[in-house]
């Protein structure tokens, strides 16, 4: 057994924020929540004083490289990353070698990941190879248990065979992740089009547009065919307004808002190199804004870290031939907690609920109160103390934020009876 003495109680399924003890018991399901639960005999403690006990986080948008390119991460060393972040739950993208376009590439990464100290899960791709040509299997797909159907990485350029996913995607109760990116607007990507980032570099850069096109196309492909569609790393103000307009329109639609969007701008670009080179990429100051205000309106539902790790060797090239993304796992929480709880815009129950509630509830992830009966997946958290990243239990360390002074940090997860620690 394990009891979690004098923490607090964050939890946004119940509305509680108060000071409570957490009793676990053999089977790793919650047994007791009150105020105060002595230790039974022979029971583990763990003291949670000055940290809150909240659901872990959910995130619906990280790559592990595996297959196929386990240099950079692979399944094991990427859930001890996602512990190491606070993370219950992640949701690995279909863009490995080979793509898991199929029931046996799914089960391989389900089945290396079953020991793991936090929950994996791996989405399936929509169309086979990535190629946008030929729809998987959803419901084979579906059965070998993909919580979600994305090509990311790549857009679904054709409206057509988009609008047919979307129509086979609602009959299988299938939720569609979109990367929207309109290919021919991005004349070279990783930095914001027109910036003086851009402009430094010599390269043009990827236009806004490239991202609200196809957020507009398939917000009406979404009212025609009821399809549930989840737009990913979304990244300025003209597409939160978009998501809002459709959501007003009764589309079945969602969002998603990584940490980096959400701390940095354009013009750290120059600041951190191809360390803040991504897809897509980071906007104005204006885009930042928006992104946070829709955060905490509703608009955008949820933070993904887009957790995209790449060799040394890779970062090292200069910006146009280096590969877009960034690692963000470990950070996630410090970063969000910095930029949005810190400052005032968000309040701790709003941040919980954007990283652990609002995405288990559209992946259909269920028993995550903090409550009896639920088993335990829990995240310790203190929200105060200083925090420097060095080190990092991911394989790579691509990310702007290694010593950046931040505040707050996950101090351990909780799976059953199991402690991680974080560090």
């Amino acid at each position: 057994m394990l009891l979690i003495q004098n923490g607090r109680v964050l939890d946004p399924y119940t509305d509680t924020d108060a000071p409570r003890d957490v009793l676990i018991g053999e089977d790793g399901v919650i047994t007791q929540v009150a105020e105060r639960i002595e230790a039974p005999a022979g029971c583990t403690v763990y003291d949670a004083a000055g940290l809150t006990v909240s659901p872990g986080f959910v995130d619906g948008h990280v790559h592990f490289r595996d297959p196929g390119q386990t240099q950079k991460e692979d399944v094991l060393t990427g859930a001890a990353a996602a512990a190491n972040g606070g993370y219950a739950t992640v949701i690995c993208m279909a863009n490995t070698l080979p793509t898991c376009d199929t029931p046996e590439t799914i089960a391989y990464v389900t089945e290396k990941a079953k020991n793991c100290p936090v929950e994996v899960l791996q989405a399936g791709a929509v169309t086979y190879g990535l190629k946008g040509e030929r729809l998987t299997d959803f419901a084979a797909l579906r059965a070998a248990g993909a919580p979600c159907l994305t090509d990311d990485g790549i857009n679904l350029t054709s409206a057509g065979l988009c609008r047919t996913a979307m129509e086979q995607a609602a009959a299988q109760g299938m939720l569609l992740s979109f990367h929207e990116e309109e290919p021919s607007l991005v004349p070279s990507p990783g930095v914001n089009y027109g910036s003086a980032a851009a402009q430094a570099l010599g390269v043009p850069g990827a236009m806004v547009s490239a991202e609200t096109a196809m957020i507009a196309r398939d917000i009406a492909l979404a009212l025609d065919t009821g399809a549930r569609v989840l737009f990913q790393h979304v990244s300025a103000a003209q597409s939160a307004a978009l998501i809002r307009a459709g959501k007003q329109l009764g589309a079945r639609i969602y969002a998603e808002v990584t940490p980096h969007h959400l701390a940095l701008t354009e013009d750290d670009v120059l600041r951190h190199g191809t360390y803040a080179r991504m897809n897509p990429p980071l906007r104005t100051e204006a885009d930042r804004q928006a992104l946070i205000e829709a955060l905490a309106d509703g608009t955008i539902d949820m933070i993904a870290t887009d957790h995209a790790p790449h060799t040394a060797e890779e970062k090292a090239r200069e910006f146009a031939k280096a590969p877009s993304g960034i690692t963000g796992l470990e950070t996630a929480f410090s970063v969000c907690n910095t930029a949005l709880v810190q400052t005032g815009r968000l309040t701790p129950m709003q941040l919980i609920r954007r990283m652990s509630q609002a995405p288990a509830e559209i992946y259909g992830l269920t028993g995550r109160a903090v409550v009896p009966g639920h088993f335990a997946r829990l995240v310790l958290l203190d929200w105060t103390g200083e925090k420097v990243y060095t080190d990092y239990r991911s394989k790579a360390v691509n990310t702007p934020f290694t010593g950046m002074p931040l505040t707050g940090a996950p101090r351990a997860v909780v799976t059953g009876g199991r402690v991680t620690v974080c560090g």
